[in-house]
């Protein structure tokens, strides 16, 4: 089971970087869908990422149809969305097989056409609408990851190291 962060036209290279950071940390495969809003070499993007970019499996897409082509299982597939009905702790991510995590845009999100063929898929983290229009990207993407990792028992991933506790007394 591999469990995958995709970006729908990311716009921001901070972002970007920042989710770079958590797959390399999580095992997280993560996915570009183009055209993206930044180049790759953009200096803020990898200045996000720090040194670990060789540590992280990336896939670029040409768009959203191709990318779509590529997921095995399409109810895996979920659509993170302020404006899904259910939440994303209320999906079970412990089932065979990868889990695809797909983000929108910064600005517009995912294609409303596209949502509307997949409503079953959308999940949302509960947010008050008053007072923001959407949560931050790299961190709706962690608070998402480490959900389906918890659920998981986060698989290969370190516990606390013994010496960690050595090194307070």
């Amino acid at each position: 089971m591999t469990n995958h962060i995709v970006l729908f036209e990311p716009l921001f290279p901070a972002n970007t970087g920042n989710i770079a950071r958590t797959c390399a940390g999580t095992n997280t495969e993560l996915h570009l869908i183009k055209p993206l809003g930044f180049s790759t070499d953009d200096k803020h993007m990898k200045r996000a990422g720090l040194d670990y970019w060789d540590k992280v499996k990336i896939t670029y897409h040409d768009d959203l149809r191709e990318f779509v082509s590529t997921v095995p299982d399409i109810s895996k597939l979920y659509l993170v969305s302020k404006f899904a009905s259910r939440d994303y702790t209320d999906v079970d991510y412990t089932a065979d097989g990868d889990h695809y995590f797909l983000f929108g845009k910064e600005t517009t999100g995912l294609p409303e056409e596209f949502m509307r063929r997949y409503p079953e898929n959308a999940i949302r983290i509960p947010q008050n609408d008053n007072n923001i229009r959407a949560l931050n990207l790299s961190n709706s993407a962690a608070i998402v990851i480490y959900e389906a990792l918890r659920q998981q028992s986060f698989p290969n991933l370190a516990r606390v190291h013994k010496y960690h506790f050595d090194k307070l007394k």
